[in-house]
């Protein structure tokens, strides 16, 4: 049976969270609800350490996303650590479900470390910011269908009667001592504070520290501290690294310009924007550099969008989708990419062009419309690639296609 049990509430989130949990060297499966019984996934023999459910509660009622979670934890089984996986922007039914998860489990307290310092998602003061920015004033509380109204997590939790504790950084920060002798406190749910992956390691180890002497934890968290809980209670081996993917995106329209900002809401995305009066390939090659030094996972090249209104030169158009291809070329001959996102047909063509390669190997199709597999011939053959169109998919489209990517790379498969 699986060592753990990931309820995330969409299905992109599910599946990043499951690479993370790949990428520490955890054989994760991801599957959507309601489950089967006699699913595969639930067999002795199938060797998966972490079943990842979706369980698509995103935009549903509490109620409904209460009983998903109930019945997902009763076909699971027992498993040794349950992990709420929660959105990066807290949006959804974070405290519904929280408390669904515990109900499951009297015995247990909730640690809740939603922070993710590498997507610019921090915890300072009881606060969730985003970039630095409070979660109540981020893009997050414009969100057409889950706006985030609150900055403090746990105002989040509601309902819940429950006590709430709030282990803030400056104790974190002392170091595992500290935080287990804080974390002895008898709260049924304890907020943690993290601005940065050592954080989310200490905290981690003192609930590793407390759970041998009894104490079962579930944990509330975006991915990375479920991770690293994982791994200091001796589930998980370690972490591993996967190079970053390169999106090129040509379209301009408000659809894509939509997925896009979801991309930087999920993935923390971060994108070189293009004039498109002065196309320069170096320049734009050199700030996509800059960004992936800094460590960015998913960096992107973009069309910066006209004026509303403004007519689009058809010379200065043409000129675009070769200057993209031509910044891709430079970015991938001066740094390791796993993977390549391309949307807007022409965008894809000059990409393929422009690295020389004489085709593409289409492995599966992500969403309608949008497919994905490997670059062939060239110098970069079996180079991950998706591409989709620019009026293709809904909101999360972008974001299936990058995180299909991301997986590709977290799980070994087709990596260059």
């Amino acid at each position: 049976m699986p060592k753990l049990l990931v309820l995330g509430d969409d299905l992109t989130g599910s599946n990043a969270t499951g690479a993370l949990y790949a990428r520490f060297g955890l054989r994760a499966v991801s599957v959507n609800a309601p489950l089967e019984p006699d699913a595969p996934c639930f067999r002795a023999e199938s060797g998966i350490d972490a079943l990842v459910v979706n369980l698509g509660t995103r935009h549903a009622s509490p109620p409904h996303a209460a009983r998903a979670v109930r019945t997902a934890i009763e076909l699971a089984g027992p498993v040794e650590l349950t992990v709420k996986r929660v959105d990066t922007t807290l949006r959804g039914n974070v405290g519904v479900e929280t408390e669904a998860v515990l109900a499951s489990a009297p015995d247990a307290r909730a640690l809740v470390v939603p922070a993710f310092p590498d997507a610019g998602r921090v915890t300072l003061g009881g606060l969730h910011l985003v970039d630095g920015v409070p979660l109540a004033e981020s893009p997050a509380s414009r969100d057409p269908l889950a706006p985030v109204k609150s900055s403090r997590i746990r105002t989040l939790l509601q309902p819940t009667g429950r006590e709430i504790a709030e282990l803030p950084l400056d104790v974190v920060e002392e170091g595992v001592d500290a935080v287990v002798a804080a974390l002895r406190r008898p709260a049924g749910i304890v907020v943690c504070d993290a601005t940065t992956n050592r954080h989310l390691t200490t905290v981690a180890k003192a609930a590793a520290r407390l759970a041998a002497e009894g104490t079962r934890w579930i944990s509330v968290d975006s991915g990375p501290f479920g991770v690293r809980l994982a791994a200091a209670l001796g589930l998980a081996p370690g972490h591993g690294t996967v190079p970053p993917v390169l999106a090129v995106v040509g379209s301009i329209t408000g659809q894509t310009h939509d997925q896009l900002l979801e991309t930087e809401l999920v993935l923390d995305a971060r994108y070189v924007d293009v004039d498109p009066e002065r196309p320069d390939p170096p320049s734009i090659a050199a700030a996509a550099g800059e960004l992936l030094a800094a460590g960015h996972r998913v960096v992107g090249i973009r069309t910066r969008a006209p004026t509303p209104g403004t007519p689009v030169d058809p010379e200065v158009a043409a000129k675009i989708p070769p200057a993209l291809g031509e910044a891709a070329r430079l970015v991938l001959g001066g740094h390791r990419i796993g993977g390549l996102y391309a949307t807007g047909g022409d965008i894809a063509v000059e990409v393929t062009k422009a690295l020389g390669a004489e085709g593409f190997e289409i492995d599966t199709e992500v969403l309608p419309l949008a497919v994905a597999g490997r670059l062939s011939g060239g110098p970069h053959t079996g180079l991950p690639f998706a591409t989709k169109g620019g009026l293709i998919g809904g909101r999360d489209a972008a974001v299936a296609c990058l995180e299909h990517l991301n997986h590709v790379l977290a799980t070994g498969r087709n990596t260059p």
